[in-house]
């Protein structure tokens, strides 16, 4: 379905010249010679963008966003303005616009400028659409629509559905298995939180963060002393999810004599007591794991007892080299997250997500997210190019085999500069490059830096290193947005 533009334009040529240029371009386009027109068409077609001049016979350009917003709050406006009329421009901004261009205006330009808001809306409203399914704590959370994911959630939703026929006592663990950052998590909390033990306890813990003797005593508790009595004892995690998820992540690395210990949980000969209830902790398990489970059982490191357990509902989720239809959504959603938590606003085109759609992808989902981190963070243009993604993908796969670790800030500005060097006329920039990378990393430093401390200027300051009224005026002559927090 074509994207379609309303343009109100008094000078019929102009309006005639973009007309034509955005048909060419796939637009579906309607022309308005007067305010008072455009209003009427407005209310008829409802477009995705509003194209306006900033000065007719009865009303100002001001009036028409005024009125099409009261019609249409949602709607993208962009204002055409007189040249050198910047105040018009600040007042387009203020009264709801999200662009403005200046006469004689270039028609490359302003399919440009339209492209980009037109990406915004629809990042808004996939944004809309996943703070939604969020807050209802739905499997659609979960991004994904291709075949491997499909699969993927029609298999949890099976699950939850059987959960409502069974009683509390029947109800199997669930194994979810896939490769590091392929969102087990993820899949584990949208289980629960659409399950039937909702309003219960959903407790995580990683197998593999803690030493033996401490992940034992963190899932099945432990006595404060010698001489204790049942008000003295520490209770576990199986208690402390009692009613609801015991989340257990990499499970594979879980010790032997807590495996024996998690089984007698689920076979339900435990005799730990939930202090508050006085009864068995009545647990759902589930667990989730990057490697062979088989492959341990072989090995004597894995009780094939407790595998038989566990794998009476497995889910497999797909690498994200499976799944590769769904990267353009994933990287749009995590370009407005990042843009949520204090990064650039940033969009990116179809070329760039064509690039990412080749890459291998080792590190999964979780590799993308990071990947678009970076580019937000380190990068000053609004649309990210696939000559941005082959940059920083070619980059990644370069690392040097055997090294260990982030690449250093250092080495990443070289990368940055030798690129930048290359794409200037004779290898020589303008005057003035020394202040100007200092401001492309002082920029997203400060911002970053704030966003941490959620506005408060005074900690920020000291992370920094800064004297405070130092770091107010980086954040003003920078232009940072000062993010205070909400009272």
């Amino acid at each position: 379905m074509a994207n379609s533009i309303l343009i109100i334009e008094d000078d019929e040529m102009l309006a005639d010249n973009i007309r034509v240029h955005l048909q060419r371009n796939q637009w579906e386009t309607h022309v308005a010679h007067s305010a008072e027109e455009g209003l009427k068409k407005l209310e008829a077609i409802r477009p995705d963008i509003l194209l306006t001049d900033h000065m007719f016979r009865a009303k100002t350009g001001l009036d028409v966003i005024k009125e099409a917003l009261a019609m249409d709050p949602g709607l993208k406006i962009v204002m055409l303005t007189g040249e050198g009329s910047v105040q018009i421009a600040v007042d387009a901004m203020k009264a709801g616009a999200c662009e403005y261009l200046a006469k004689p205006i270039s028609l490359a330009e302003l399919k440009m400028v339209l492209d980009k808001v037109l990406g915004r809306s629809q990042m808004e409203k996939t944004l809309s659409v996943l703070q939604r399914q969020q807050s209802r704590g739905s499997l659609d959370a979960i991004i994904g629509e291709s075949p491997p994911m499909i699969a993927a959630k029609t298999k949890a939703r099976q699950m939850l559905e059987a959960e409502k026929r069974m009683n509390d006592s029947d109800l199997p663990a669930i194994l979810i298995t896939g490769e590091t950052g392929t969102g087990k998590e993820l899949l584990a909390r949208a289980m629960h939180f659409e399950g039937v033990r909702k309003d219960f306890p959903f407790i995580e813990i990683n197998c593999a963060s803690l030493p033996p003797n401490l992940l034992e005593s963190e899932l099945f508790g432990h006595e404060r002393g010698a001489f204790t009595d049942a008000k003295d004892r520490r209770i576990g995690l199986v208690e402390a999810a009692d009613g609801g998820t015991l989340f257990l992540d990499e499970i594979g690395d879980m010790p032997l004599d807590s495996q024996t210990r998690l089984l007698r949980v689920l076979d339900g000969a435990e005799t730990a007591v939930n202090p508050k209830t006085g009864q068995r902790p009545n647990v759902r398990i589930i667990a989730a794991t990057n490697r062979d489970l088989r492959g341990l059982i072989r090995e004597g490191l894995f009780r094939e007892d407790l595998f038989f357990r566990l794998n009476v509902a497995p889910v497999r989720l797909p690498p994200l080299r499976e799944r590769t239809e769904d990267i353009p959504e994933l990287a749009r959603s995590f370009l407005l997250r990042a843009n949520r938590e204090g990064l650039p606003a940033k969009t990116i085109d179809q070329a760039a997500l064509d690039r990412l759609k080749t890459y291998d992808w080792p590190g999964n989902v979780r590799e993308l997210e990071n990947l678009i981190r970076r580019i937000c963070a380190l990068y000053g243009e609004d649309m990210i190019s696939a000559r941005i993604i082959e940059r920083e993908l070619t980059d990644h796969s370069a690392q040097a085999p055997g090294q260990e670790g982030p690449v250093t800030l250092s080495t990443l500005v070289e990368r940055y500069l030798q690129s930048y060097f290359a794409t200037q006329a004779d290898g020589v920039p303008p005057i003035g490059l020394y202040d100007r990378v200092l401001e492309e990393v002082e920029a997203p430093l400060i911002r970053l830096t704030l966003s941490a401390t959620r506005g408060n200027q005074v900690r920020a300051a000291e992370i920094l290193g800064l004297n405070r009224n130092t770091l107010r005026k980086k954040i003003t002559d920078l232009g940072v947005e000062s993010m205070r927090p909400k009272r």
